[in-house]
């Protein structure tokens, strides 16, 4: 079997980027899957992805079997993470995790959270703010949390996202819409336990051994959230003190957890893996706070670490989400006919596929000196 795993190397693309450390880090994770699926039957090889994606296209159809997608961002940016699912699927080619679809909606999280809505499952009530002309049509109760609306893994948030006054939200949106040039998504501030639901499969698909950050004494008279620094800073007290643990959880307040995760893992039409994170209120109640489709990978990723919980090793790891995208291909899609492609015109000065000056997101995952 011939096996291509595809990563974004465009970690040095930009001087200044918030997101450079995860991206950087997905080279990494590439090596760790080429290594645990190398053998005498399997032919892997890695592919870094850059900007001329026909010629990709065009390699890819003629001599792979099964790629393994592991490409976050295209040119620097995130939005291009959705564009090599398309690719792949306009040839017809098997890979795993989630289609463009769901990653699109995934860096989205307005689109994501009104989804959620119509589907019953409980998200924190949310505001969308275009401006800080804006700050004043928010009717929402305090405390509320401030993040840029198309990013993840923690970028953009610090203790200051976290507000209590109107004063403090208008400095905090001010904040996301001048550095990440987007709108600003203000959520009500849920106070309570976070919990991460690692997910594994389609049909059965399942939950692997929940996780829980735990907040240690530099989060003391500050807001208890996960931001940058706590994610990708490790000479910070915030790293050091957020480390995951087991989450010791009793039945009905796992079951609810592991139900409610599915459910928003599931309207998104995610696929194969993924984490999906909540915030849980004093009442035992669930909210979903962010979807990772496509999540970490590393053996020292919480997601790996997860699944070596359950009695899944990083080798079975790796070669069961081979297994997901081959049965996926070649169970549930009618076969594609072959045929010689039509001549493209050529790319025109300017015609750039990923216009636009947004900043780039880093996937919401944590350190490997962590383990998460």
């Amino acid at each position: 079997m011939r096996i291509a795993i595809l990563h974004n190397r465009d970690h040095q693309l930009l001087e200044e980027d918030p997101g450079r450390e995860a991206r950087e880090d997905v080279v990494r994770v590439a090596q760790a899957v080429h290594d645990a699926l190398a053998g005498p039957k399997r032919d892997v090889e890695l592919v870094g992805v850059g900007d001329d994606l026909f010629s990709l296209g065009t390699r890819l159809a003629g001599n792979t079997d099964l790629v393994v997608n592991l490409c976050e961002s295209l040119a620097a940016d995130a939005r291009g993470e959705m564009l090599i699912p398309a690719l792949l699927d306009l040839h017809a080619l098997p890979y795993t995790g989630s289609g463009a679809l769901s990653l699109g909606l995934a860096l989205h999280k307005p689109k994501a959270k009104e989804l959620l809505r119509a589907r019953g499952v409980a998200t924190p009530d949310f505001a969308v703010v275009e401006s800080v002309a804006g700050v004043g049509a928010v009717a929402l109760p305090f405390p509320l949390i401030v993040k840029p609306s198309r990013e993840d893994a923690s970028v953009g948030i610090d203790f200051d996202s976290v507000v209590h006054t109107r004063a403090a939200l208008g400095r905090a949106v001010a904040q996301v819409v001048r550095t990440y040039r987007q709108p600003a998504l203000v959520e009500r501030f849920i106070e309570g336990q976070e919990i991460y639901v690692p997910i594994l499969g389609n049909a059965p698909r399942r939950a692997l051994p929940l996780t829980r950050i735990e907040f240690g004494p530099s989060f003391a008279g500050k807001p208890q959230v996960l931001g940058y620094r706590a994610k990708w800073s490790p000479e910070s007290p915030e790293f050091t003190d957020s480390p995951s643990r087991p989450a010791q959880l009793d039945s009905a307040l796992e079951e609810r957890c592991v139900r409610t995760a599915l459910e928003a893992f599931a309207a998104l039409e995610c696929r194969d893996y993924g984490r999906v994170d909540l915030r849980v209120d004093a009442s035992g109640q669930p909210y979903v706070i962010d979807i990772n489709p496509n999540c970490d990978l590393h053996p020292q990723s919480g997601f790996a670490t997860a699944a070596q919980a359950a009695g899944i090793g990083y080798a079975d790891l790796a070669l069961h989400l081979v297994e997901l995208a081959l049965e996926r291909h070649h169970g549930d899609q009618a076969p594609v006919r072959r045929r010689p492609a039509a001549a493209r015109r050529a790319a025109e000065p300017h015609r750039d596929v990923l216009s636009g000056g947004s900043v780039v997101r880093a996937r919401a995952h944590r350190p490997r000196a962590h383990g998460r």
